[in-house]
């Protein structure tokens, strides 16, 4: 599917924005949980700062949807799809951030390893947990499908959901003077 097919689809209606809000920022929160947990490929910080913007903007999604299709209530959708565009724009400036810490172009931060657990019990548990436990930089891309790293993939779709998003903000109101306003509200 192409964004402009996504386009139209979002655009017929503002159910149909919110479900593909839901099922888009759905496969991708899902798709970093599969890497992670059946992959086995271990997250960096910066990973796991990324994620949280889906785990906003699923149930604000779900919230968008029942609004706008259960109940009706499209106009009430308005500020949960104003909602969901600034938390997805948020979402992309975090990739675009990690994205440029793989690429050299500036510092991430100073302790970026993997997940953080609970303290050994004693120096022998120390030792053991030292010898299991793999280190992950944030600088280094583990997985590039298509040439293109998570982050990469993760600024890319972020700035597609939330300009799904912004269009449901906006409504039928054109986004540039003299440019015409789109079919539904």
């Amino acid at each position: 599917m192409t964004p402009m097919s996504l386009y139209a689809f979002a655009d017929r209606s503002p159910a149909h924005r919110a479900g593909l809000l839901l099922a888009m920022s759905s496969a991708v929160i899902g798709g970093a949980l599969f890497t992670e947990y059946v992959l086995g490929y271990i997250p960096c910080k910066l990973c796991l700062w990324q994620r949280w913007p889906y785990y906003f903007g699923v149930p604000l999604a779900a919230f968008a949807l029942l609004i706008t299709g259960g109940l009706g209530l499209r106009a009430a959708a308005r500020p949960a799809f104003a909602m969901l565009a600034a938390i997805f724009m948020m979402s992309v400036a975090l990739g675009i951030h990690h994205s440029g810490v793989e690429s050299g172009w500036w510092q991430g931060p100073p302790d970026c390893g993997g997940k953080l657990s609970a303290g050994p019990a004693n120096a022998a548990d120390l030792l053991k947990a030292a010898q299991n436990t793999r280190i992950v930089s944030c600088t280094e891309a583990t997985l590039k499908p298509l040439g293109l790293s998570l982050a990469n993939w993760n600024a890319v779709l972020s700035f597609l959901i939330a300009s799904i998003a912004i269009r449901g903000w906006r409504g039928s109101r054109p986004l540039l003077p003299g440019s015409p306003p789109s079919q539904t509200r």
